[in-house]
């Protein structure tokens, strides 16, 4: 393949490196509660890997409940807490630093990390966190990632970092919140369903 220039379009296996940290245990106060009445009650976020060239990248992302809508995310050469911190400070500034939020992800140890909890203390954002081994209590962000990869990227995955940046960023923005339907909300994209939330919630304030 080589004396004849040929380049396989196979990825290479992806293997996350063992932590050396010890757990922490969070419990699971969601218990698997997706259905949300409002914004800003609970958010969840989790972790992914992308084919960036000659190597693997990592895109951290937070959703919020109520709508499926993405609000914070951010890609690193890493999957450390540096890359989760910043997604969950694009989505507390982004949303107007709401109190009261409930954090849900897995037990990675980007999440278990102290500066992670010191992070969500300072935010008052209560943590919460799915069972190990148990993807079923983090759906949301496993469907969000599934359509992310089967909708959008590329099999052989993005010529450079900074292509895939761009295109995932078009994707949540110009995309998934704007254009794309979604069935948990009965056909509407995630921005018109926030709109209509606030607009009926400003309504009722009025009248009351």
């Amino acid at each position: 393949m080589k004396r004849l220039g040929l380049v396989s379009c196979q990825l290479p296996k992806h293997r996350y490196r063992k932590a050396n940290q010890a757990h922490v245990a969070i419990p699971n106060h969601l218990g698997q509660q997706f259905d949300v009445v409002k914004p800003n009650q609970v958010w969840c976020g989790d972790v992914t890997y992308i084919w960036t060239g000659n190597r693997w990248a990592y895109l951290a992302v937070v959703i919020d409940l109520f709508a499926r809508k993405p609000i914070g995310w951010a890609m690193s050469l890493s999957p450390d807490t540096a890359l989760t911190s910043k997604a969950l400070n694009m989505a507390y500034e982004m949303r107007g630093k709401p109190k009261g939020v409930m954090f849900h992800s897995d037990q990675g140890t980007h999440y278990t990390s102290r500066s992670y909890r010191q992070l969500l203390w300072r935010c008052q954002i209560k943590q919460s966190m799915s069972r190990r081994g148990n993807c079923w209590d983090n759906s949301p962000m496993e469907r969000f990632f599934r359509s992310l990869k089967t909708e959008w990227i590329p099999t052989t995955g993005y010529r450079s970092f900074a292509e895939a940046k761009a295109e995932i960023t078009h994707y949540i923005v110009g995309y998934y919140s704007s254009v794309r339907p979604h069935h948990y909300n009965a056909g509407l994209t995630p921005n018109e369903s926030e709109k209509r939330y606030w607009l009926e919630y400003k309504t009722v304030a009025n009248i009351s």
